[in-house]
């Protein structure tokens, strides 16, 4: 694989928010301990750490170093989906949301950047994207439960 510093810089900035998505969905699981929307939340969370490890390989494989904390976005989520859970469960989910609809965003440009390995983008297009909009799609119906 030749990859590019911008491709690896890319790919590990996208690692950092599936990272802080784990943290983020954990987090959020102690707010819904005997609720009925854990099994989905915990499903989510998994989704995000097998994403996270799907990264983590393409980083390696490009002989770069993978991120392995969350950085300054999983601080600020953590924040969010704190203030959300004094709140309660909506609001929780709604910050959930919130989230999954930046890593789309930030998926969507990773698409977008021509420094980003075609190999990758493909697994964003055929992988990664595809299950942050089945997120959302859960999230919207556990705000209407």
């Amino acid at each position: 694989m030749n990859a590019t510093h911008e491709c690896i810089d890319v790919c590990n900035s996208l690692l950092r928010g599936e990272l802080s998505a784990i943290e983020t969905y954990s987090q959020a699981l102690a707010k819904f301990v005997d609720d009925p929307a854990r099994s989905a939340l915990e499903d989510i969370r998994f989704d995000h750490e097998a994403s996270a490890s799907r990264l983590r390989d393409h980083i390696l494989e490009m002989s770069a170093e993978p991120s392995t904390d969350s950085g300054a976005w999983g601080e600020f989520a953590k924040a969010v989906e704190g203030t959300a859970k004094i709140l309660g469960e909506t609001a929780a989910l709604e910050a959930l949301e919130r989230g999954e609809n930046h890593g789309i965003d930030e998926y969507e440009k990773a698409l977008r950047n021509p420094d980003v390995m075609d190999e990758i983008k493909t697994v964003i297009r055929t992988r990664l994207l595809p299950v942050l909009t089945e997120h959302i799609a859960t999230l919207k119906r556990l705000k209407k439960a």
